[in-house]
C-alpha cells in the first residue's frame, strides 16, 4: 500500500506547529546581542558583551566543565549497567523477564520529583550529598531506564542463529558477546550512551535536590541566573547550546546520507 502524502491543510498546520516551537528559540538569538544588562531586544545597539562575559566567567566556565563531566561519567556507566542488563536478559531469557524489566524501568514511571526526594535521602545518608559523585549517581538512575530501553530494542532485531553459529563453532561466551553481539548492536549502544549524555547535560529537577552550593552544573546555574537576576549570559548560553545542537544534526544527517548512498552503489 502506498503513503498518501498530506494534503495542504494538514501540511499548514504542521507548518504552523513548527514555527509555534521554534519561535522562542529564534527570539532568543537577537536577546543574546542586546547591550543592556538586563533581557531585552537590542534596540539598535548590538553587541558581543554576554558572549564575552560568558568566556570569561570562572563560574559559567565552572559549570560547563562540570556538566560535561557528569554527563560523560554518566553517559559511560549508564551504557556499560544497560548494556550488561539487557544482555543478561538476551541470554538467560528468565521467566520473570517482565518483573526486571519493570524494575528497572521504575525511574521512569515515577515522577521525577519522587525520585529526587528518594535520592536525596538516600546521599545525606551516605555522605554523598553536593558531592560530584552523588550526581552522577543520581543522573545514572535517571538515564539507565532509557538506556536500557534503547538496547533491549536494538538485542530484538538480532538474529538469535547467529549466536548459536557463534557457539557451534566454538566461540566462547565472551567471544560471542565482544565478536558478534556487540558490533551487531554499536548502533543501539552509541544511542543508548548519546541519550544518557543528553538527559544528565539537561537534568534539573533531581540535580537541584541533590546539590547545594559545591557542585553547580549547566542547568542549575542557568536557572539560578532566571530566579535571581535575569542574567542576559543566559540567552548567550541558550543560542550557543542550539548552535551545537543544529550542528550535531546537520552532521548526523550528512552522515547518514553519505551512508546510504554507499549502500546503494
Amino acid at each position: 500500500m502506498r503513503g498518501q502524502s498530506p494534503g495542504p491543510i494538514s501540511a499548514s498546520i504542521a507548518y504552523l506547529a513548527m514555527l509555534f516551537l521554534l519561535l522562542p528559540l529564534i527570539a532568543v538569538i537577537p536577546v543574546s546581542f542586546t547591550g543592556k544588562r538586563f533581557l531585552s531586544m537590542p534596540d539598535g545597539d548590538w553587541s558581543l558583551r554576554h558572549y564575552q562575559a560568558l568566556t570569561q566567567s570562572p563560574e559559567w566556565l565552572g559549570s560547563i566543565g562540570t556538566s560535561l563531566t557528569i554527563a560523560i561519567a554518566c553517559a559511560v556507566i549508564s551504557t556499560v549497567l544497560a548494556v550488561l542488563f539487557s544482555l543478561g536478559i538476551w541470554y538467560r531469557r528468565p521467566p520473570f523477564t517482565a518483573v526486571l524489566v519493570g524494575f528497572v524501568m521504575l525511574p521512569m514511571a515515577v515522577p521525577p520529583i519522587i525520585s529526587a526526594l528518594v535520592l536525596y535521602f538516600f546521599e545525606t545518608g551516605i555522605n554523598l550529598y553536593d558531592t560530584l559523585p552523588g550526581v552522577v549517581i543520581a543522573h545514572v538512575v535517571v538515564a539507565v531506564p532509557y538506556a536500557v530501553v534503547t538496547i533491549l530494542v536494538a538485542l530484538s532485531q538480532v538474529d538469535r542463529r547467529i549466536e548459536l553459529a557463534a557457539r557451534n563453532l566454538g566461540a566462547s561466551i565472551w567471544q560471542t558477546t565482544f565478536l558478534v553481539l556487540l558490533p551487531n548492536i554499536k548502533l543501539g549502544v552509541v544511542s543508548a550512551a548519546f541519550l544518557s549524555f543528553i538527559l544528565s547535560w539537561e537534568e534539573i529537577a533531581v540535580t537541584l535536590f541533590v546539590t547545594s552550593f559545591e557542585v553547580i552544573t549547566l542547568p542549575r546555574r542557568i536557572w539560578s541566573g532566571l530566579r535571581d537576576n535575569i542574567d542576559p549570559v543566559i540567552a548567550a548560553v541558550s543560542v550557543l547550546l542550539i548552535a551545537i545542537t543544529v550542528s550535531a544534526i546537520v552532521i548526523r544527517m550528512i552522515v547518514q546520507a553519505r551512508r546510504e548512498e554507499e549502500q546503494h552503489r
